[in-house]
């Protein structure tokens, strides 16, 4: 693992149009330090008031929030998103992408979610139905604080600024 202390300051950068974690993300970036960066449409109103949190507001086009998100990406910086392709995205900017569940996004699985992605949606426009995914429990919110955590001391943990 390289260091990230020559580099611009580590942060957590946050689709955050529906993403059900934004407190944990605001604890843990208060608990360490971490910058985070909320990225949104204009049509979700997200405010914070913690110091360790910008919020990004964008138009309400597609895809906006994806690049605006994309383009405040650096190599090590941890992305937290559900969707694919901008995990895929990340992980080509050498970031960490996670989903809200916990679930890190790798080189390695990647391409298989993206083609599952690919082979829902030919069903769903063929007429057919695809199983969305389930509500998120407390179980699930505790698992991704502590896949956050695991993370936040992965790729931070030798940088002095943090």
């Amino acid at each position: 693992m390289t260091s990230n202390s020559s580099r611009a300051t580590p942060k957590i950068l946050v689709d955050a149009d529906s993403c059900p974690v934004k407190d944990i993300i605001t604890k843990t970036a208060g608990d360490t330090g971490i910058p985070v960066v909320f990225v949104a449409s204009i049509s979700h109103r997200i405010s914070c008031d913690s110091e360790h949190v910008q919020v990004i507001t964008v138009d309400n086009v597609p895809q906006a929030a994806d690049m605006a998100l994309i383009n405040h990406t650096d190599a090590g910086d941890i992305v937290v998103t559900g969707d694919y392709g901008l995990a895929s995205l990340a992980l080509a900017k050498g970031a960490r992408p996670v989903s809200v569940r916990g679930f890190v996004f790798t080189s390695d699985n990647i391409d298989r979610m993206l083609l599952q992605r690919h082979i829902d949606t030919k069903v769903r426009r063929g007429g057919g139905r695809t199983k969305g995914p389930r509500a998120l429990t407390e179980a699930d919110r505790q698992h991704f604080e502590i896949v956050l955590r695991r993370l936040i001391k992965q790729q931070f943990w030798n940088n002095p600024d943090i």
